[in-house]
Parts: C-alpha cells; structure tokens; sequence
C-alpha cells in the first residue's frame, strides 16, 4: 500500500490548502495563457512545492486544457499523478547535479512533447545543482522553446544563483497554520477511518512544525501502532512531546514561586519518562507565547494552538511577569547549550527554575537586573485613593514612596561571587584597581559593612586598595552585584588557598606596569 501521505498528495488546485495567493496566480496564469518559462517554488520541507508543480503539469497537459480544473481523468492526468508521464519528468537534484546531467536534459528539451502540449521538468531541491550546471541552464531558461516550462523547487532559496531567480517567478511557499493542517489530518482520518480527536491531531500537527508530509506520516504511524484508535497519551508517547497542560503548570509554579513545587513536578515528569531534552525546547517555545502575547497585547494569529489554548495564553501573559518570561528563556538557554555537546538537560533545567523562583540566591548581574525591576513593577502599582475631602477641610500631609527592601544577602554569598562577579564589575572601570582586589577575599559581612582582608605578603595591594577612588570603585561594584550599599573595610589577614597557590601576587612593579599600560602614565621625578 502506498503511504498516506502519498495517498492523499492535493490533486488540483481545489485540494491545496494554505497556498492561497500561488494558487491564484498559477490559476490565472494558466487562464489567461500567461504561463511563463520557469518557476521557483521555495518554502520548507513537506509544504507541497512538489504536488503544486505537478497540478500545474495537469492544467497544462490535461485533455480539456489549458486549464485551471483539470479533470483528473484523462489519460494525461492519470500519467502525470503516477509519475508514468513522458512529458513531465521529475529529477532530483541532489543526484543528477552535474553539468552532464544538464546537457541531457538540453540534448531532449528540443524533441516535441509525446503526449501533451508541453514538456515540463521539476528539478526538486534545485539549489544543491552546481554553478556550472546552474550557467549551462541560464541560456535554456531564458530562451526556451515554447513547449518547455521549467519548475524549480528548493528549500534553500539563498543558495539559488541571483542570476537564475531574476529570470523565473518566484513564489514563497508559507507553513500552514494549526487549523489547516488539523483539518488535513481529519480529512485523511475520516478517509481511512481512523478514530482520532481533535485534540490528537493537534498535537500531531504542532509536532509537523508546519509539514504536511511529516504530520500525514507520523498519523500514518500511529494509526498501524494503535490499530486505528489514536489517543493524545498515543501521540505523546511516539513524539516524545510535553503535554501542553504541563507547560501551563510549570509556568504556575513559576508564578507562585513554588520551587520545591517546581522541582517536585520536574521529578514526576522523569519518572513517568518523559524527555527532559524535549521539555527544555517545548518549554521555550510556550515561553516564546507568552513573550509574544505579553508584547503584542494579544495572540497572534500564526501562533500553532488551540482557540482553548489561547484564552490559557492570555491568562498566563498576565500572570508571569515579562521579566521572569525574558529571565527564563536566558536560563534555559544554557540547558539548550549543554544538550548541544551530549549534556543532560536535567541540572541546567532544575537551576533555571531555581534561580527565577529564588531571584535572591542568584548574584549573577542578570539576576540583579530582574530583581531591581521587580521592585520597580512593585513601587508602580497604583493603590486605591480615598475620596476627596470637603474643600474647606485640610488636605491631610502627602505619605512618603514606599520603599522596597533591599535584597538579602550573606557573607558566602559575597565569597562566592567574589572572583566570579564583583571583581570583574571593578574591571569594568578600572583593570589596575581589579588586578589589587583580585589578592583579597570578603572575610566578615556585618551591619552592611564588609570587611576585605589582603594576606600579608600583599601588603602594597592593600594600601592601594585603601585609596578613596579604588575603595569607591569597589563599593560601586558591590551595589551593582548585591543591590545594597555596603560599607567597605580592608585588614590584613591570611592568604587562602587556590588552585595557583605556588604562584606569586604580582609585585609592586607590575602593578606600576600595568597602571603605565592603561592609563599611558609616566612615573614622576622628583
């Protein structure tokens, strides 16, 4: 038997769906016998550049053409739709790519059609022909015999000569959206009578990424594996993707700041086996809704869900802030990283959700971002004014902005942050006076005052340290990684053990070397 998706390929123009305006204009080409030499359909994969090239093959050739309906019937039709047709031939381009294959196709071009009124060749993923194939057909598509009509199909038309698209019409095939490719998928269940709700073939279609090929054959698939019952819980099991009821659930616990709920639902979801590599992505892209909706003020059109699922979508776009979207999608992006190179996603994910329900165990500078506009949505919420008093009573005295706590802080996470944060924050105004701090380390945090202690052996590093431009560049710093002013104290204690504990502080001539270097000093005569 053949595969469905071959089965069911569009038959004429009537039968294409989500191709509107190429329809229409191949449909009044054909009509008005504007039909030119050479056409270059372009689009993704399994978006019927290849069917549509062989319906316009049918209108050209069919026994009651030229004509836009061909009838499907004659023999020229029947010829074309099973690939028997002497006056359509198909080559793939990926094999036949060579300029010898090009010079057989121009040794033909010029015998007459055998059956039809027009010889017409589909060269599919034209754009892997080489350059020199591609100028021994320039002077063909320019000036071909009026019998031949050329249609080049590609899914890469970047790598399409600019000299060759400028001499054929070129048409962009679109993805269909979900209502279209779901109504696909129940034209062909209702044809094979496969029992499958919409809800199945939804998810079947978000899986296709926009591919009629590919979502006719994964229904294809699960309809041999279920015996023509497809379920939801079948569609997930053979795509490995993630309900979309556990995406809006993640994304609450996001919004209650429930971490120990978040991490718990992460471990269900790998007990019950569920892909984290997949969650990670389908994750991103519910996150990419969100963003979209929370910054378009609604639910774009083109967006792959549900009319339930957008009303899910506004609902949630007003629940989780912006920032948290735009915090999240930067996390995950080191889970995406790490599957990347072989990693597993597992730690990457839990961290993300860590750190964006917990802002406060993060001293990353993003983090400190995210948070300092979290209180700034939290110091513009607009509170409720009592009604105004009789003209002649006195106003009553304007209440003091309230302020927002700093946020809390401990000696090790200033440790912590130290090498991998604060110090590079000092470079960033002053590489000399980072080189100093990078010999201390934070020793006491109390009463917002922290105390940094340099090992005696750099005792030149301290002095320095002390100066008032340097001491205020690293309060400056401080504040910009923690969100509180400190206050800063410097003493001298013992050195700390590192991975490069052999080597030597640098001394006080390198410290004048690298001062000469930045700033182009000279050093004074007295």
């Amino acid at each position: 038997m053949p595969a469905l998706y071959r089965k069911y390929r569009p038959q004429d123009f009537d039968e294409v769906v989500g191709q509107e305006a190429i329809v229409r204009t191949l449909r009044n080409a054909i009509s008005s016998g504007q039909v030119r030499q050479a056409y270059l359909f372009a689009g993704p994969r399994g978006t019927g550049k290849t069917s549509l090239a062989r319906i316009l093959a049918k209108g050209l050739n069919c026994a009651q053409g030229p004509t836009p309906t061909p009838d499907k019937v004659c023999h020229a039709c029947l010829a074309i739709a099973n690939g028997t047709s002497l006056d359509v031939v198909e080559m793939d381009a990926a094999s036949q790519r060579g300029i010898d294959d090009i010079r057989e196709i121009r040794e033909r071009v010029v015998l007459q059609p055998a059956e039809g009124r027009y010889k017409v060749y589909i060269l599919d993923e034209a754009h892997q022909l080489t350059d020199a194939a591609w100028n021994a057909l320039l002077k063909l598509i320019e000036e071909p015999p009026p019998h031949l009509v050329f249609v080049f199909c590609t899914t890469d038309l970047s790598k399409v000569l600019p000299t060759v698209r400028s001499r054929c019409q070129t048409f962009a095939f679109q993805r269909p959206r979900l209502p279209e490719l779901v109504r696909v998928l129940r034209r062909v269940a209702d044809g094979e009578g496969i029992d499958a709700p919409d809800q199945a073939l939804a998810l079947i279609a978000r899986g296709a990424r926009g591919a009629y090929r590919d979502a006719v054959s994964t229904l294809d698939q699960l309809a041999s594996a279920t015996e023509n019952r497809v379920t939801v819980q079948s569609v997930l099991q053979l795509l490995g993707a993630v309900e979309e009821e556990a995406l809006f659930r993640l994304c609450d616990l996001v919004v209650d700041r429930d971490t120990a709920g978040a991490l718990t639902f992460i471990e269900e979801l790998s007990e019950q086996g569920q892909d984290l590599g997949r969650l990670v992505l389908d994750l991103l892209e519910h996150l990419r809704h969100l963003m979209l909706v929370q910054h378009m003020g609604e639910v774009p059109d083109s967006l792959p869900v549900t009319e339930e699922t957008r009303e899910r979508l506004r609902a949630q776009a007003n629940q989780l802030g912006a920032a948290a979207v735009i915090r999240l999608v930067d996390l995950l992006a080191v889970a995406v990283e790490d599957m990347r190179q072989g990693g597993d996603p597992r730690l990457p994910l839990e961290l993300a959700l860590v750190k964006v329900t917990r802002p406060g165990s993060d001293l990353s500078r993003e983090s400190l971002a995210y948070r300092l506009e979290q209180l700034e949505q939290q110091r513009h919420v607009p509170t409720t004014h009592a009604p105004a008093a009789d003209e002649g009573a006195p106003s009553p005295p304007p209440s003091a902005e309230p302020r927002s706590e700093p946020p809390s802080l401990e000696l090790a996470q200033l440790q912590e942050a130290w090498q991998r944060t604060i110090v590079p924050a000092v470079e960033e105004r002053s590489i000399p006076a980072a080189s100093v701090l990078r010999e201390a380390h934070p020793a006491g945090l109390e009463h917002d005052k922290v105390t940094i202690e340099f090992p005696a052996s750099a005792a030149f590093h301290r002095q320095l340290a002390e100066e008032p431009k340097n001491a205020t560049l690293l309060a400056d710093a401080l504040y910009e990684v923690t969100g509180r002013r400190l206050g800063v104290a410097f003493a001298e204690g013992e050195a700390r053990d590192s991975a490069a504990e052999d080597d030597e502080p640098p001394g006080e001539e390198h410290i004048l070397e690298l001062v000469k270097e930045t700033f182009d000093a000279r050093e004074r005569e007295d």
